[in-house]
């Protein structure tokens, strides 16, 4: 197929483009800067410069292009702020919801059919879901009035609105917390090297994995074989708490021991944080996405894909 891709640079995106030419795959990937543009060549991949947020230059840029289907793992979380609340108008909370909305009219332009979306398993909210495995059947779209509410919001709007988009088969991957190269091990390894605070005192939470490797993977069985109109999770099969996590990131990348804060202090200084690592315990199930898409996870275990 010919690919639209956004988010070409991220974390999944560039062993995203590395998957999708392995596969026969051509990838055109949408890029703000033309200073991505000798990266994205280096993978394989054709850029387009265009900023997705830009309704009308988007559609300018692509304008001319055809694609059988556009893939969205557009995010702005390498420069986030570490901030109290999560505004309305957080950069990657705009990349899913008017972001979603300007590449669903961008497809329209390029005649592409088949649409992906990146979603989160933190859809299912930020509290304890308790021992039993959480499937796609459960509520997707938990709010609780607390901090996290807004990236639930986005994700569920990401979700709906290629759910519902006319002529176009549309697909959401709930992918679990990404580890991996430019993903969050590297970036509580750089944390642990600057000897800043990584997360809570104990174990933490509990929550489920994927290696960015795993989810580029993933990506592309659901290109290939995804059922429109399906949400599916992507998550390895070995949930690990906080405070394994953070063990197994120095280990491996041999950092200092990280530092940490009890769970109140968290809570007061960043208070969705704290939500996410001490008050979030969710163990996922893929067992849809290994039926239908015929996917596993290469890296059954944190430990395992940090070890490669």
């Amino acid at each position: 197929m010919q690919v639209l891709l956004a988010g070409a640079t991220g974390a999944i995106g560039r062993p995203l483009i590395r998957a999708l030419i392995a596969n026969g795959h051509t990838v055109s990937a949408l890029v703000r800067s033309p200073s991505a543009h000798p990266l994205v060549r280096e993978l394989g991949a054709t850029p387009i410069t265009a900023d997705i947020l830009d309704h009308d230059g988007l559609l300018r840029a692509v304008d001319g292009l055809r694609a059988d289907a556009v893939i969205h793992q557009a995010t702005a979380l390498r420069n986030a702020k570490v901030q109290r609340r999560i505004p309305a108008d957080d950069p990657t909370s705009l990349l899913r919801t008017v972001g979603t909305a300007d590449l669903l009219d961008a497809a329209e332009v390029v005649g592409a059919r088949r649409f992906l979306t990146q979603s989160l398993i933190l859809g299912y909210g930020y509290h304890d879901h308790g021992e039993r495995l959480v499937t796609e059947r459960d509520r997707f779209g938990v709010y609780d009035g607390g901090v996290a509410d807004e990236v639930v919001r986005a994700c569920v709007s990401g979700e709906q609105q290629v759910f519902d988009a006319p002529g176009v088969e549309g697909i959401a991957l709930r992918y679990g917390l990404f580890y991996g190269p430019g993903a969050f091990s590297d970036l509580f390894a750089d944390m642990m090297r600057k000897r800043s605070p990584v997360g809570p005192l104990g174990s933490g939470g509990v929550n489920t994995w994927v290696h960015v490797d795993d989810a580029a993977a993933a990506t592309v069985a659901a290109l290939e074989r995804g059922t429109a109109g399906r949400a599916y999770n992507v998550a390895d099969d070995n949930p690990i708490s906080w405070g394994e996590f953070f063990a197994a990131v120095s280990r491996s990348q041999d950092t200092p021991r990280p530092i940490r804060l009890p769970a109140w202090m968290i809570r007061l200084a960043v208070p969705y944080i704290g939500a996410l690592m001490s008050d979030t315990s969710m163990r996922i199930s893929s067992e849809l996405a290994h039926d239908e898409l015929s996917w596993r996870p290469s890296y059954s275990t944190v430990a395992a894909g940090l070890a490669c």
